[in-house]
């Protein structure tokens, strides 16, 4: 083992998107619209999802817990990179693990429960007569139970590893929050361990849900094939939900599933803006455009 004649690091400093100051406001501004829009956007589903009567089913009980999950996804990360749009952002090492665990676990409840909502559209289409039956009120919750269980215990795994590495003269993330990859480069051990672990881990719960999600379009898809009368209405409930799963699995295996090097680090900032920023402001866009109960609630509301 090689041996270090370093000093240890207490705090981190996040490096962001760019240097050039006057692309540093830009960026701040369309990072404070687009987290605007985000929180206003879910909020509102999640006022609809409570309030109008006719959105009280399990589809609008799911789309409103995606809908929280987005905001606390959000605000994990996108306050701290807008901060550094003006300072240098630095972060203390204990709360850069935080950070991280809280971004990840997020994240993986969000894959639980895109899943749990794909096996909700199964039912209502493929056993429509059965539907109140299956999807009662507490098998609802239970899958929102397991789908923030999950996130928040696979997640510690990580977060626990990372903490035991010694972290010495390199401070410098090439990042704008703490993410399991760059933090872990910083760190003066091997960490082919940590690197194994984060892509297994990631691989298990992204291809796990996907393949969950998979099978419910699969089997959705076979009935309808069989039942031509019901495929538009059917269509209509899903395409909202299957947009939403294909911008979130899509961002997070570009991620987490590619080679580890320099040039992905880079390409890694770009799918994060993706993922923390675009894609959850998005959420609540594509469902009042694609979902009639949802623009009708809306169109009330107001």
């Amino acid at each position: 083992m090689e041996t270090w004649n370093t000093t240890s690091v207490s705090d981190f400093i996040l490096l962001g998107l760019t240097d050039l100051p006057w692309l540093q406001k830009i960026l701040f501004i369309f990072a404070l619209f687009f987290y605007q829009l985000d929180i206003m956007g879910n909020v509102i589903i999640i006022i609809l999802a409570t309030r109008d009567p006719s959105l009280h089913s399990p589809m609008y009980f799911f789309l409103a817990n995606l809908s929280f999950l987005d905001i606390c996804f959000s605000s994990v990360t996108v306050p701290k990179m807008m901060v550094g749009f003006w300072i240098q952002n630095v972060i203390s090492i204990k709360a850069c693990i935080v950070q991280m665990y809280f971004f990840h676990s997020l994240g993986f409840s969000e894959g639980v429960l895109l899943s749990a909502m794909g096996y909700d559209r199964y039912v209502a289409i493929c056993h429509p007569l059965r539907y109140k039956i299956i999807m009662r009120k507490s098998v609802c919750l239970s899958l929102v139970f397991i789908s923030w269980a999950a996130g928040l215990t696979t997640s510690l795994v990580n977060a626990l590893m990372t903490s035991q590495l010694p972290f010495c003269n390199a401070n410098r993330v090439h990042h704008f929050y703490c993410d399991v990859k760059p933090v872990i480069k910083l760190a003066c051990k091997d960490t082919r361990v940590n690197q194994m672990t984060l892509a297994y881990f990631s691989g298990f719960i992204c291809s796990g849900t996907f393949i969950l999600t998979v099978l419910s379009y699969f089997y959705i898809i076979s009935h309808l094939v069989a039942h031509q009368s019901s495929k538009k209405k059917a269509f209509s409930t899903c395409s909202a939900h299957l947009t939403v799963v294909m911008l979130f699995y899509g961002v997070a295996m570009c991620t987490y599933l590619g080679p580890d090097s320099e040039t992905s680090i880079e390409s890694d900032r770009v799918a994060a803006i993706l993922a923390t920023l675009i894609t959850p402001s998005l959420n609540p866009i594509i469902y009042a455009l694609r979902n009639k109960e949802v623009r009708k609630s809306l169109k009330n509301m107001f």
